[in-house]
């Protein structure tokens, strides 16, 4: 039997699972793609929050990389969390040197509050990991972290999105989940654009969305789909996910990978 599509994360670890690589990977095998992993920061991690965090040294990040590229391929990267300068900077260099479309995911904060970005690496997310990315999925806050723009309406998404624009990624997908209403994000490349909306589930239980989508993205540009496409069928799993999203713990829960696969899959 031939090897399905290959898609690689580049991100932290949670312990909860509920985010991270491990949401990474639960979300590439429920959409048919062997999902491999480079590990940038361990955490411990539950539904309250961010207990702790210890970064891999760059050689570690690197040869993990490399182990996986040159050995089996890759048809598309994810990023996630990438703690400091020195990771986000070794990262971009192996994204571009790397023949596969690349979704950053630019993560700062947890979902709870937890800072998960060196502020000192702001900048090198700006010039070096945002300019070798196919697609970056900013959410509203990062959004206003990297480009000091901030959106309180619908309208001002594309303001936002031409912000992220100039930083260099061929596509940019800004994630309106934060602003009242339906769940709006805006895909857009400068020239076209595409609005996607989804009704706005009454579920507190969302750990992992934003990595969750990042990584459903991926996986479909790695099936051969164009960026819109990969967004959109994206967007719908992700909402599935949302909609089935479950409690564990004391806190947020997370969004249901294997919604799809039906409840045997739990």
């Amino acid at each position: 039997m031939s090897a399905p599509p290959r898609v690689l994360t580049v991100a932290g670890s949670d312990s909860g699972g509920g985010a991270g690589i491990q949401a990474d990977l639960k979300t590439m095998l429920a959409l048919g793609v062997h999902g491999m992993s480079v590990v940038t920061a361990v955490t411990a991690q539950n539904s309250l929050g961010v207990q702790g965090a210890w970064e891999l040294p760059a050689e570690a990040v690197v040869a993990q990389y490399r182990a996986v590229v040159d050995d089996i391929g890759v048809q598309a990267v994810k990023t996630g969390m990438l703690a400091s300068a020195e990771l986000v900077e070794a990262v971009a260099e192996l994204i571009r040197g790397t023949d596969a479309p690349a979704v950053v995911d630019p993560v700062g904060v947890s979902k709870h509050g937890d800072p998960l970005l060196a502020a000192s690496a702001l900048d090198s997310v700006r010039t070096k990991l945002l300019p070798a990315a196919t697609v970056a999925t900013p959410n509203l806050d990062e959004v206003a972290q990297l480009t000091g723009v901030r959106v309180e309406s619908e309208e001002q998404l594309r303001e936002a999105a031409a912000a992220v624009l100039g930083y260099g990624p061929r596509w940019v997908l800004v994630k309106g989940g934060h602003l009242p209403g339906d769940a709006v994000d805006l895909l857009t490349d400068g020239a076209e654009e595409h609005w996607l909306r989804s009704p706005r589930y009454d579920n507190r239980h969302t750990h992992g969305t934003g990595c969750t989508l990042a990584s459903a993205i991926a996986s479909q540009l790695a099936k051969g789909q164009t960026v819109p496409e990969a967004v959109a069928a994206a967007k719908e799993y992700v909402s599935g996910a949302i909609a089935a999203g479950f409690a564990l713990g004391r806190g947020i829960g997370p969004v249901d990978h294997g919604w799809a696969l039906g409840r045997a899959s739990r």
